[in-house]
């Protein structure tokens, strides 16, 4: 059975992309950092072009979703 995921806030999910590009700057010798990386110099910092933005509800990148649905499961 899948779970329908709920939608991230625009500005939540803004705020996770920026902290997760902070943590894994000049790690690019990880996968999450050269998703980053990749990300960023492809959609050249447009916050409109980067993968958290291309899905629907701001679930776009694999790194805001999992530290979002983390951050969720806390608080409930």
């Amino acid at each position: 059975m899948d779970e329908v995921k709920m939608e991230i806030p625009k500005e939540m999910a803004l705020q996770l992309c920026t902290e997760i590009k902070l943590h894994f700057r000049g790690k690019w010798w990880t996968f999450a950092g050269m998703q980053c990386m990749g990300c960023t110099a492809a959609s050249k910092s447009d916050l409109a072009r980067m993968c958290v933005s291309n899905a629907p509800g701001y679930r776009g990148c694999n790194l805001v979703n999992a530290r979002y649905d983390r951050q969720a499961k806390k608080v409930s």
